[in-house]
């Protein structure tokens, strides 16, 4: 029996993780899970409204959590929320776990896929692209250090990025042999 191997995205809010986490997963052959979907699943509310009713600690200790329990189980592909790097504890998971991949976005280029998007707690401020920029820099050295692949997400395709990705896990070794 194969040892199971995770392969988890990380990155700001809108750079695209669950998007390419979805057809990463289905390219590897592998389950895909979303930790924010999984979150919202248990709690039977948006993060928006658990954020709004609990706060934002209570929410990254039920990340934490979620993590934590999705890094043990079957191999899979993981899209992290933008800030599961925030805890050092969740960063170490990331890095002996898994094989991060930091999905690196410009605060510019996620505020224009986010600008009208109203279920990122985070986000819901008067001045959106500074909170990003913000955001980005606080959390670019912890996504960074947590990953140990980083690709631009700029403007290629979907298609272009899980290509990318597969090439270079497959090229790093972190892939299991395909089968004959």
């Amino acid at each position: 029996m194969t040892k199971p191997s995770y392969v988890a995205l990380v990155g700001l809010p809108g750079s695209g993780k669950s998007t390419i986490g979805r057809h990463l997963a289905r390219r590897l052959g592998r389950s895909f899970f979303d930790t924010d979907q999984v979150i919202e699943t248990r709690m039977g509310l948006s993060i928006r409204e658990f954020f709004e009713r609990e706060g934002e600690e209570p929410f990254r200790d039920l990340e934490q959590s979620v993590m934590d329990e999705l890094t043990q189980g079957e191999s899979c592909v993981l899209s992290t929320g933008g800030g599961a790097v925030l805890r050092p504890v969740n960063r170490e998971h990331l890095k002996q776990r898994t094989q991060a991949v930091y999905l690196h976005s410009a605060p510019e280029e996620v505020f224009r896929r986010l600008h009208h998007d109203r279920n990122r707690p985070l986000l819901q401020v008067a001045d959106p692209l500074t909170r990003l920029r913000e955001l980005y820099t606080l959390r670019d050295p912890l996504y960074r250090e947590s990953a140990r692949f980083v690709v631009e997400t700029g403007r290629p395709s979907v298609a272009a990025l899980v290509n990318v990705i597969a090439m270079q896990l497959e090229l790093a070794g972190a892939l299991p042999a395909p089968r004959a």
